[in-house]
């Protein structure tokens, strides 16, 4: 196991390195830059577009073009251009920003924020507890919801509640997170009928006079309406999957082997049919967990005013704020890759027959 692992380490260097080469050589072609965008503010345009050139390249502060001419950039002193780019970087070759990146990024040096002043590890920092309290929080309740749920309705396949918990379950999924999101926001907080819940943060103002029990409350509070919102379509799809990974095993020889034996429906269930089952639900839980705790919290953290890192994502991709928007890229894709190396490894301790070292050596 030991060698698998350090295997599964080793690979994980080429694998960022094609993520961020990637994406290093998309974002040269994309429109607009940081130096588009202070031109059109001294200009009062509001956008700005490059003319020509490869587009921006980038590093740790350090985006390059291989033409100084901008849309907008008329009648602007040529000095100032350059200042601009020397600023954001652009003054060097596309190759040595790409080496400088990935330099700083081996050493999580990702510089500063163009257009914020502060530090990129720092704004990340910051905006976390946001993205952590979304991420964790409804990865738990979905599967704590889901797993018993999706296990009665393989033991009940096709009775009464199975039948109507599974439509419960499809308009659930099919109900956008952002709509239902809306429509809380609506009915619960201060929109045409109730105000019992806030719009904003994740805590009140007078969060530090609170006692420990009432900061809890407040903050559950403040959760309350986006876990609901963010719930359901994650609930939805681990429940038929639980049920359907059931379904499968309970149809297998050694489920009828067992029973023929003698041993209770619960013993069955749960001392072989569970173990085997939920091999596939824990597959699915890294891409469950970055996809909450990362990207699927960007709609419910505008539509509820939550600072957090989806937010942070977008505006800094709309800000052409390139050093947040790789630091993002690079830390997710490598939390990434260590959740899925957890998850090979918890099968392992749910199931001992799998050995992934003697599979890859085979």
């Amino acid at each position: 196991m030991g060698a698998y692992i350090l295997r599964r380490l080793l690979l994980m260097i080429p694998t960022l390195l094609g993520i961020m080469t990637v994406s290093f050589i998309v974002i040269q072609f994309a429109p607009g830059g940081p130096v588009e965008k202070v031109i059109a503010e001294v200009t009062g345009q509001g956008g700005g577009d490059r003319i020509s050139g490869g587009g921006a390249d980038i590093g740790n502060q350090n985006f390059a073009t291989t033409d100084s001419t901008y849309r907008g950039a008329q009648g602007l002193d040529p000095q100032f251009i350059a200042d601009l780019e020397k600023q954001f970087g652009f003054d060097k070759p596309p190759l040595e920003r790409f080496l400088l990146m990935l330099w700083n990024y081996a050493r999580f040096d990702f510089g500063e924020s163009y257009f914020r002043d502060i530090s990129v590890i720092d704004l990340i920092l910051e905006k976390m507890p946001v993205s952590i309290s979304l991420g964790i929080w409804i990865t738990l309740i979905s599967y704590l919801i889901s797993i018993p749920l999706g296990i009665r309705k393989a033991v009940k396949d096709g009775s009464t509640f199975d039948i109507w918990t599974s439509g419960v379950v499809i308009v659930a999924y099919a109900i956008p997170g952002f709509l239902f999101a809306i429509m809380l926001m609506v009915l619960f907080a201060g929109g045409s009928f109730f105000d019992w819940f806030p719009l904003r943060g994740l805590t009140s103002e007078n969060w530090s006079e609170l006692s420990l029990w009432g900061k809890i409350v407040d903050y559950f509070w403040h959760l309350t309406l986006p876990l609901t919102a963010m719930v359901l379509s994650a609930f939805a799809t681990t429940t038929l999957l639980t049920k359907n990974s059931f379904l499968d095993e309970i149809r297998k020889q050694y489920v009828i082997t067992a029973r023929a034996k003698g041993l209770s429906e619960r013993q069955v269930l749960y001392g072989h049919v569970f173990r085997n089952a939920m091999l596939l639900i824990i597959a699915g839980f890294p891409g469950a967990f970055i996809s909450a705790f990362f990207t699927g919290s960007l709609l419910i953290e505008s539509i509820f005013s939550l600072d957090g890192l989806g937010l942070l994502g977008f505006r800094s991709v709309l800000d052409r704020d390139y050093p947040v928007v790789f630091a993002n890229l690079y830390i997710f894709s490598l939390i990434g890759l260590i959740v899925s190396l957890i998850s090979d490894l918890t099968y392992t301790m749910i199931d001992p027959r799998i050995d992934f070292e003697r599979r890859d050596v085979g």
